[in-house]
């Protein structure tokens, strides 16, 4: 069964907590489902090629339709002249949306963090809060832990840890209601209050 490791006020590991033995059964596909239509989301859609009713030029036939010896023509606009239109080309109206339902997203995101869980990542305390503001505090806590980067979920974001946590690169704030799978996995660490771990664990 895998467990999260329980931080105190100073960061150092008091304990584990162990995480429900359903998080080991859900298949990793979930995952990959949200993240792929998280990822179509974030796609900004402005592909957008002109068709031959579009582009410029060409109201007029360019030569007769008999008695030159070469192909017929109705209008510079073709596609198979230079020039133009396209035939079949992206066009900005298309929708990339991915229909994941409720349950596949819990189940992504309970997958998520037992597999930070598995591999040392996922850090709870009880309340993580930076009451100075200063960024050198906040740098503070990622440097003690050891890891690369890390996100970090809070029940409420307080204006002051929001100040702290915001300059750094390595670092994400979030609040409870943003938590999801795809950032879950986007970084190497979660560190998690408590009570919203509890929240996710109740409801699975």
């Amino acid at each position: 069964m895998s467990s999260a490791i329980v931080l105190n006020e100073k960061l150092e590991n008091v304990g584990a907590l162990a995480l429900p033995s359903s998080f080991e059964e859900i298949h990793s596909h979930n995952l990959y489902l949200y993240v792929k239509s998280y990822q179509a989301a974030l796609r900004s859609n402005t592909a957008n090629t002109k068709t031959k009713g579009e582009v410029s030029g060409g109201g007029k036939k360019p030569w007769a339709q008999k008695g030159r010896g070469g192909a017929r023509a109705g209008s510079r606009r073709s596609p198979v002249w230079v020039g133009g239109g396209a035939a079949f080309g992206p066009r900005a109206n298309k929708n990339y949306d991915l229909k994941v339902n409720k349950k596949q997203k819990k189940l992504a995101l309970e997958f998520a963090l037992n597999e930070k869980a598995l591999n040392n990542a996922l850090f709870v305390v009880d309340s993580l809060t930076v009451e100075s503001g200063k960024t050198k505090d906040a740098a503070k806590i990622v440097k003690t832990l050891g890891t690369r980067d890390a996100l970090i979920v809070k029940q409420l974001v307080d204006e002051n840890t929001l100040l702290a946590f915001r300059n750094l690169q390595n670092c994400y704030l979030v609040e409870a209601n943003e938590l999801n799978a795809y950032l879950a996995t986007a970084f190497y660490a979660v560190i998690i209050e408590k009570s919203v771990l509890e929240t996710i664990t109740k409801e699975g």
